[in-house]
């Protein structure tokens, strides 16, 4: 017998996934869980029998509802859902899912929209952070065009804006979680950092790689994909993430010199296949690594004194554009600002049909 779900399918940013009110799922994770799988039709790596499309960037899942928190209109919760095992991952937020959060949200009358834009506070659940997304609005209606690009998405969209609230150690507890700027394991010199994502950044070169590699010769290159496991495996109870064995973080990125124009390159792992450009948080935390002098970024990016606040990360798509800033006091590294711009659109609205 099949059991129909209410469901919306968006785009947002350079990821795609499944969009739920969270009154329309089971209130138990685990049947919740097993309602995730059979929509994005895992454990299988071609999801044929679902809703996924046989990659970790569209095998995701934002869960929404409004918010008892004081200052803040919606929760949302994030869920990657594993392609090929039964797997659902809720270790990590997703910013590129984020950015279709606030239109979901205005359109299943959660918030109410003003005009010209509608700024929305959202708590992300994953984590316990918040941020703001400003949504287009006119007229009090979600529009999705506009005039906004994106590396790794074609044509244009209504920009969405997003400012994040204090995600330094959102996940690990600490900017820093291991207490150094820099550590080495297995013979590498690596940064254990976390501003809204857990990430392990390391010189390319220290792999005998350049850092301009395709994702596709990066996919097959079987020997640095153990060396990575390695690491992060190792890199887990470093960051307070405990056993990261079944886990989809920390993210594992490799940095290079830049070639179009950025403060630097990236290659990420997320955590086992290469992305085809690069998550949100996790190129927020790139860039954060950039202005902290002795880490492997910063030792490529140089004197970013005079970058200001926008600086541009590389990525094997293009290139993303990060604002921050951050202050060192005292020794002390304090976060003061971060943030980014996405774009999202609707792609279908209507039901999922799932096996019982």
């Amino acid at each position: 017998m099949q059991k129909s779900i209410p469901c919306t399918m968006m785009r947002g940013g350079t990821s795609k996934g499944a969009y739920f009110l969270k009154s329309d799922l089971p209130e138990k994770e685990a049947e919740r869980d097993q309602v995730l799988l059979s929509v994005m039709g895992s454990p299988d790596d071609r999801q044929i029998d679902g809703l996924g499309g046989a990659n970790p960037l569209t095998s995701k899942v934002a869960i929404v509802s409004k918010s008892d928190e004081p200052d803040v209109d919606i929760d949302y919760l994030f869920a990657q859902v594993v392609v090929d095992q039964p797997v659902i991952g809720y270790g990590q937020n997703c910013g590129n899912i984020l950015a279709g959060v606030g239109q979901f949200a205005i359109e299943k009358g959660l918030i109410t929209a003003r005009s010209p834009t509608t700024d929305v506070t959202v708590l992300m659940v994953n984590s316990g952070d918040k941020v703001v997304v400003t949504v287009s609005t006119p007229d009090g209606e979600v529009s999705y065009e506009g005039d906004a690009e994106i590396d790794g998405v074609p044509g244009t969209a209504a920009p969405v804006p997003l400012n994040f609230i204090d995600t330094a150690g959102s996940l690990c507890g600490a900017l820093l979680p291991t207490g150094n700027v820099a550590d080495e394991i297995d013979g590498i010199e690596l940064t254990c950092i976390d501003n809204g994502m857990p990430v392990v950044v390391m010189r390319a070169e220290d792999f005998s790689l350049s850092g301009a590699e395709t994702v596709e010769q990066l996919e097959v290159n079987e020997d640095l994909k153990t060396r990575l496991e390695s690491i992060r495996l190792q890199v887990g109870p470093m960051m307070n993430l405990g056993d990261v064995t079944n886990k989809t973080v920390p993210k594992m990125t490799l940095v290079s010199a830049p070639g179009s124009g950025g403060v630097i390159s990236t290659r990420s792992f997320i955590p086992h296949r290469c992305h085809s450009t690069i998550g949100v948080f996790a190129a927020v935390t790139v860039a954060t690594a950039c202005l902290i002098p002795g880490t492997p970024a910063a030792q490529i990016a140089g004197d970013l004194s005079a970058a200001g606040s926008e600086l541009l990360i590389e990525h094997p798509s293009g290139a993303m554009t990060v604002n921050i800033e951050v202050e060192h006091k005292d020794g002390e590294i304090e976060l003061k600002r971060s943030g980014f711009l996405s774009t999202a659109r609707k792609l279908y609205e209507g039901t999922v049909f799932i096996s019982e």
